[in-house]
């Protein structure tokens, strides 16, 4: 189901596209569980990934080595609500231009990356889908739910939630406020700060700037990406699918309170390599910064303060000013590191302040 104002701008957005050229109809072959009955989202075909071999691969991306997929490419299919081997089917579909809006694309990209200290990783990635050569790709879908392609003889059919999701994020600024175009028709006067995981890279950098461009309207375009490596779990990796890690209601039922869980995840945010959790390292660093250190430098000072300065600190206290030099430059280093939102390095910053402290 869907917002009728996100429907509105995600439809005014593919009509922007369309009238500029940017789509083209395509017959291809799709995934069709004939015990089912129906064509198959990507998520829903499993099967072995053509690139690296995986066998747990899913339809639209592979887990293990992070390359996008048509269901078409994987090996040994099959389909992810009944195990069937699926069939193919011919259908039609549309397909956004992405070759033909590349030069918008590199010429806005080669500034916002340079402007908005964008993520080394989210520079390579995005160079790399440009190097080995954009392709058409197809934003409709055969389903049931989703948002109504608005054009005759795709009645049936829907778009392709990769192409309308980021479009949420206008949407629901709208949802909230009819002032909505203040923060995204201002390009240059608003900054649009992404927080993205490593795999979802090329959705913000590459597919959803060029449906903004493509449309030929204004819009407030990405300015920072703050994108993330894999945060990797015991001696393998995270997957909600096979039950491995640590999720939400895990979290809960630990009875662990939610900000040690918040402190944890951002003094080991894998900013600039994969990182690792562990209960032992989880363990050793509350014990040890979050409560050896913060929490107790925290509680010695108020309970000094309160023993002895019960009113408030004499306007005569001495005062360590080589220790303030020292405190002001982690401040201005702690300040430098937010602004280009290198958070797991300031929060860093912070904790060696406070063992200073």
């Amino acid at each position: 189901t869907s917002t009728p104002k996100h429907t509105e701008i995600t439809q005014s957005i593919f009509l922007g596209l369309e009238k500029n050229g940017y789509i083209k109809e395509k017959t291809i072959e799709q995934t069709y569980c004939e015990k089912d009955g129906r064509f198959l989202a990507d998520r829903y075909v499993r099967g072995t990934c053509p690139h690296c071999g995986y066998a747990e691969a899913r339809g639209d991306q592979c887990e293990n080595c992070g390359k996008l997929l048509d269901p078409v490419d994987l090996k040994e299919p099959r389909c992810g609500v009944c195990g069937s081997t699926p069939v193919r089917r011919t259908t039609n579909h549309l397909y956004i231009d992405l070759p033909a809006i590349l030069p918008r694309l590199q010429a806005w990209m080669d500034a916002a990356a340079v402007q908005g200290s964008w993520a080394r990783n989210a520079v390579q990635m995005t160079q790399a889908w440009i190097r080995d050569g954009l392709q058409e790709r197809a934003i409709t879908r055969d389903l049931k739910w989703g948002i109504p392609v608005p054009r005759r003889g795709f009645e049936s059919k829907v778009f392709y939630v990769w192409f309308d999701a980021p479009i949420g994020y206008i949407s629901i600024t709208a949802n909230l406020t009819g002032r909505w175009e203040d923060w995204w028709r201002r390009p240059g006067e608003v900054k649009l700060v992404h927080f993205i995981g490593k795999d979802n890279i090329p959705f913000h950098t590459v597919i959803f700037p060029c449906s903004l461009l493509g449309s030929g309207q204004t819009w407030t375009m990405l300015h920072s990406m703050s994108s993330t490596e894999y945060l990797n779990y015991e001696s393998g990796k995270f997957s909600k699918s096979r039950g491995v890690g640590v999720f939400g209601t895990d979290a809960v039922e630990s009875g662990i309170p939610a900000d040690v869980w918040r402190f944890y995840l951002y003094y080991n945010r894998p900013e600039k390599s994969d990182a690792v959790f562990t209960w032992k390292d989880f363990q050793e660093k509350v014990n040890g910064e979050l409560i050896g250190n913060l929490a107790n430098l925290v509680n010695r000072t108020l309970t000094f303060a309160a023993r002895n300065f019960p009113e408030g600190f004499p306007s005569d206290s001495p005062s360590d000013s080589k220790f303030w030099e020292t405190a002001r430059a982690a401040e201005a280093g702690i300040a430098e590191s937010l602004e280009r939102i290198e958070l797991r390095d300031a929060f860093r910053q912070i904790f060696a302040l406070s063992s200073t402290g």
